[in-house]
């Protein structure tokens, strides 16, 4: 037997979630297909997720035009979702971005600093030793600048925002079938998903928002131009007795002297093992995973060895308190597209695509799983504040 439904969306992660339910808001026939999170990552066979974290940065800063308008729009949004769903995801503990002083050969802050002005966000610009001085557990050195967001921005939890979002799609009357999807094919009238449970489901219109699961050849009529990478980051375990001493501590982001050492770095939060960790990434170099197989496989390894050690030395620098920590790590991916916007459009009549985060869209994904919404329900984006920045491109 066949189950019908007027939209279906292939992927229950960030955009995936916000998508089902910005559709069932919108009307019945609703449902989202996507498996639960798995408890045993190096023996599961199964598809995995990069939102299975507890900490992703937000802010509203961006030099892209592009992406400011998704993260401003997203992060109106949060309060909104956590009252309605009940599930607590944003915490405003302020971005601290650094870089080498204005002036010198590398214009980052200067780029940062400008783009906050031109969008009307409240910054504070701090000298090296003010830096030193207000965030005592960095050590940045000499030479540098900060450029410090300390409202409408920090992290959030990528786990609860997709909880959030799931409770209030299926409040608004979507179906969720944790299962996998294995294939997706145009038939007829109507597009055709069969989960790996062998049930089969029928849709006018299916948006497939697989992550970088996307390239997967059974979803799409046609192969999404897509490059997904391998990405490690390492956590340091803090023990409860000393997290006084980070109190305060922002999300940051540092382009230091030499650009490979570029990382981002998350404070202090509790992870369901109940223990406390301060979370680091930043590979020096890229890890092309060009196969649907070799995606998984790269979860089930759990990250390389050597970006961990690199990140550790570069926390031996940043954070010397924290330099004989106990240091674990995690494998996640990361999705780029050609012109590094999400791909959000039609793959074939009746199959859409909404994916390609390219490193920047957890705090900006409400607002693109919106825009995917909108596309398989009226055949377009109708919002023109974009252009055409998300068409996707293919393949073939």
């Amino acid at each position: 037997m066949v189950e019908r439904f007027k939209f279906l969306v292939v992927g229950r992660g960030m955009m995936g979630a916000a998508a089902a339910r910005y559709l069932a808001l919108q009307g019945d026939g609703v449902a989202v297909i996507g498996p639960d999170e798995p408890k045993d990552w190096a023996n599961h066979q199964g598809v995995f997720a990069s939102h299975y974290d507890e900490a992703r940065i937000t802010r509203t800063i961006d030099s892209n035009p592009v992406w400011a308008r998704l993260a401003n729009r997203s992060i109106a949004r949060y309060g909104e979702i956590a009252a309605e769903s009940g599930v607590d995801f944003y915490e405003e503990v302020g971005c601290l971005i650094v870089g080498p002083k204005r002036g010198g050969h590398d214009p980052y802050v200067g780029q940062v600093e400008s783009a906050a002005r031109q969008l009307g966000v409240s910054i504070e610009m701090l000298s090296d030793s003010a830096l030193k001085a207000r965030f005592r557990y960095f050590d940045f050195g000499t030479d540098c600048e900060g450029v410090y967001e300390e409202k409408n921005a920090g992290y959030v939890n990528p786990r609860r925002l997709v909880e959030a979002q799931s409770i209030l799609a299926e409040r608004a009357g979507a179906t969720v079938i944790r299962r996998t999807a294995v294939s997706v094919r145009e038939e007829g009238d109507v597009a055709i998903v069969t989960t790996d449970d062998g049930a089969v489901y029928s849709a006018e219109r299916v948006l497939i928002a697989a992550g970088g699961f996307s390239i997967n050849e059974n979803l799409l009529p046609r192969p999404l131009d897509l490059k997904v990478y391998g990405r490690t980051v390492a956590f340091f375990e803090i023990p409860d007795a000393e997290l006084d001493a980070y109190a305060g501590m922002p999300s940051l982001i540092h382009q230091p002297d030499d650009p490979i050492d570029h990382i981002y770095l998350l404070p202090p939060v509790r992870y369901p093992d109940g223990k406390t960790y301060l979370k680091i990434g930043g590979d020096p170099d890229d890890l092309l995973l060009e196969t649907e197989p070799e995606i998984r496989a790269w979860f089930r390894r759990g990250g390389r060895l050597t970006t961990r050690d690199h990140l550790h030395r570069i926390i031996t620098g940043l954070v010397p308190t924290l330099a004989d920590a106990p240091i674990s790590m995690a494998a996640c991916v990361t999705s780029f597209t050609p012109d590094n916007y999400p791909a959000i459009g039609f793959a074939g009549e009746r199959i859409a695509v909404l994916t390609g985060g390219c490193g920047a869209a957890a705090k900006s994904s409400d607002e693109i799983g919106r825009l995917g919404a909108e596309l398989i329900q009226h055949g377009r984006i109708l919002d023109d504040a974009y252009g055409d920045v998300f068409r996707p491109v293919f393949r073939d």
